[in-house]
């Protein structure tokens, strides 16, 4: 349970690792389409989330989705459009300028942070995101081509949708902003098959993974953010998703025998020791300040 800035900081290490098995279950994805992709994985999170809510709420769940309000509605269509613009950047543009792209989403969360919640970060955080940002660099050097525009604007406005996201879930942190995910789950649900024409049949193979990857991976690691939000900076919240994208091809290489780089190894090696590292001071400081009195152990 996230009861404080360590436990989140612990908490966001853990949820990164897990999510970034997504690269690896949607490798083994061989016959559904992108948006039956969207549809199934959402249908999973959707009840994933739906089932802590029960637990949490019981008979009060309703109330607890009527608090969330027009935050919750606008939160919900900010991660819709993050999922959507997202399998639409990964289909017209390279793997490589898409996560190259997504790596800016904690540069670009730490400026709206600025700008609308008055968050500013320490220059050491800003040192190490700079750092971590090179060896995101170094990973997808090679891969980096021009051309796909549309693909590129699809990431760019994947990134900025996910900030708007990691904003105002830390703007409204007071209010248990869990029931956004559900609100998103239900918006995707509906979009995506719509978008796909009501064609629902793939592998029951294929379907398990997209149950696995959407009601498991991002059923906890999306309720982890929203509780981190709690205790961390937006920006900082975001800096973990470095993480995914390092280890990654790891787990490609790892299970699949998938050819890696060392330049890819070398950057996501960077990637891992800026987290760590990150991690590490934060923790240190935060019990050095609760040794002096400065912040209340909770």
């Amino acid at each position: 349970m996230i009861l404080n800035r360590n436990s989140a900081i612990v908490y966001l290490l853990l949820a990164s690792v897990v999510i970034s098995f997504g690269g690896l279950i949607m490798r083994n994805i061989h016959f559904a389409d992108p948006w039956q992709i969207a549809f199934y994985r959402s249908l999973a999170f959707t009840f994933s989330i739906l089932i802590v809510l029960l637990i949490q709420y019981r008979s009060n769940i309703k109330s607890s989705i009527m608090k969330v309000g027009y935050p919750g509605i606008i939160g919900g269509a900010f991660l819709m459009a993050t999922n959507l613009f997202f399998i639409q950047a990964i289909a017209n543009t390279s793997v490589a300028n898409a996560l190259f792209t997504l790596s800016s989403i904690p540069f670009i969360t730490t400026f709206f942070a600025f700008l609308f919640l008055k968050e500013t970060l320490s220059l050491r955080t800003i040192i190490i995101m700079l750092f971590a940002l090179f060896g995101i660099f170094i990973m997808i050097n090679d891969g980096l081509v021009s051309g796909g525009f549309y693909g590129n604007i699809m990431a760019v406005l994947t990134a900025l949708c996910f900030s708007g996201f990691a904003i105002l879930v830390r703007k409204y942190r007071n209010i248990d902003m869990v029931p956004t995910l559900l609100i998103s789950g239900f918006m995707i649900i509906v979009v995506s098959f719509f978008l796909n024409n009501g064609s629902l049949s793939i592998p029951f193979r294929d379907m398990m993974l997209c149950f696995l990857w959407g009601g498991i991976l991002s059923g906890f690691v999306n309720s982890v953010f929203i509780f981190a939000t709690r205790y961390l900076f937006a920006s900082e919240v975001t800096f973990f998703m470095l993480l995914e994208f390092s280890l990654g091809p790891f787990w490609v290489w790892l299970f699949m025998n998938e050819t890696i780089s060392r330049q890819t190894m070398l950057g996501g090696l960077i990637v891992m020791i800026c987290v760590a590292l990150y991690s590490c001071i934060e923790i240190y400081i935060s019990r050095v300040k609760i040794k002096r009195g400065r912040i209340p152990p909770t």
